[in-house]
């Protein structure tokens, strides 16, 4: 069993979580709902692995701390999740854009969360096995019940429940300081049981992760309402190099988030979460020496949730990135000379131009959120020992200030 553990830690960089943020922690009341008597505050799970109901500043730290507040005008709406158009589990980062059938659509998505991709064989059976492998049985109901009930599940979870990502995010985060939402649910849940158990076990992917969450976390998690302040900055980095050989126009670009966003002492977007950005030029290399070109949008960042929060590149964004000292280059681009342009021009996007026709692994953007957002967060813990921590390792990240009441 050690010597497994040993192989795992070796390829897991495993971080503080806790003492990243200081021992001290305002308790927040979660704020109240404005849709309703019936919308809830808060999501809470308390290790249950039921199935779902049929009815179913830029700085470079490993923390961004933005805003002090919880609420805007002593207010709070619960936030209306509305999940990224592509999929958790997508692991490659230039994606093309689906022709799937509308029939195919959700049950293909599901499979891509769980799997990392779409499987083979009739519509029933492929439905059966994610069920079996997501809860160690089939569903009740018709197909399209238990497709939608079933995503439900995995993105948005339920009234008193947060969704099974938002679990699986937090338990990455609380040992590793950093999530892996391109990699598999299968594939996750593997690495976190491997980390924290020394052993693959196996069986149904909800009672596996509500064991880990028992260990790690056993007051349980809590997905509470919060206000993301507008012009909160973002810190987006390439996951791969993008060359005017592999990339086409429309082509959705899945960038990484390099530092956590935090308000007060609620986590909102862990370290490596998704941006998501598309391409709106592509030009090669011309005659009499006109370089290439490489026009991208950045267009949002995945927060906890998880959902989609509305990015541009506004002033605070370009202060933050400092052309002038080169920041693109810094971070390994060979471009030759980039433009930024702001809201006027290519509405808040990056052209690149350059002779060397590709945009290395790891360029540095910086943008701005668009709007204050309403979004689902977590409560830092005031204490969380990551059981694989090593002795040697020293602690990440800043002090946030925490919310007010």
């Amino acid at each position: 069993m050690k010597k497994q553990l040993a192989a795992v830690m070796t390829t897991v960089c495993v971080l503080y979580a806790a003492t990243a943020f200081g021992a001290e922690y305002t308790q927040v009341q979660p704020p109240a709902a404005t849709g309703g008597t019936n919308a809830p505050a808060a999501q809470t799970s308390q290790q249950t692995n039921t199935a779902p109901a049929q009815n179913v500043n830029a700085q470079n730290t490993n923390t961004q701390t933005v805003g002090t507040q919880s609420a805007a005008a002593g207010e709070q709406t619960v936030p209306t999740q509305v999940p990224a158009a592509v999929s958790t589990g997508t692991e490659n980062t230039i994606v093309k854009p689906s022709a799937s059938e509308p029939a195919f659509q959700t049950l293909e998505r599901v499979e891509t969360i769980v799997y990392g991709a779409k499987r083979e064989g009739g519509l029933i059976y492929r439905l059966g096995d994610v069920e079996k492998t997501v809860f160690g049985r089939e569903l009740p109901g018709t197909l399209t019940e238990r497709q939608t009930a079933l995503l439900d599940f995995l993105e948005k979870g339920t009234g008193t429940q947060p969704s099974f990502i938002f679990k699986i995010s937090i338990a990455e985060w609380g040992i590793e300081q950093k999530i892996r939402p391109t990699q598999s649910l299968v594939r996750r849940v593997d690495t976190l049981e491997a980390v924290l158990e020394g052993a693959i076990k196996g069986g149904a992917l909800v009672s596996r992760v509500e064991r880990i969450l028992s260990t790690l976390l056993p007051d349980g998690v809590t997905a509470t309402p919060i206000q993301l302040p507008k012009d909160t900055l973002v810190q987006a980095e390439l996951r791969e190099t993008l060359t005017v050989k592999n990339i086409k126009v429309n082509d959705i670009i899945i960038l990484a988030l390099r530092e956590q966003i935090v308000v007060g002492d609620m986590l909102v977007a862990p370290k490596g979460s998704r941006i998501f950005g598309h391409i709106t030029k592509v030009k090669p290399p011309r005659s009499f020496g006109r370089s290439s070109e490489i026009s991208m949008l950045i267009d949002s960042v995945e927060v906890l949730g998880p959902s989609v929060v509305p990015v541009n590149f506004g002033e605070a964004a370009k202060q933050a990135m400092d052309v002038d000292s080169g920041m693109i280059g810094a971070a390994g681009a060979t471009i030759g000379g980039a433009v930024l342009l702001g809201p006027v021009g290519l509405a808040g996007g990056f052209l690149v131009r350059g002779n060397d026709k590709q945009l290395k692994e790891g360029t540095l953007f910086v943008v701005q959120t668009t709007d204050a957002a309403n979004v689902y967060s977590y409560k830092i813990p005031q204490q969380i020992t990551p059981i694989t921590q090593p002795e040697t390792s020293e602690p990440q990240g800043t002090k946030s200030a925490p919310v007010q009441q």
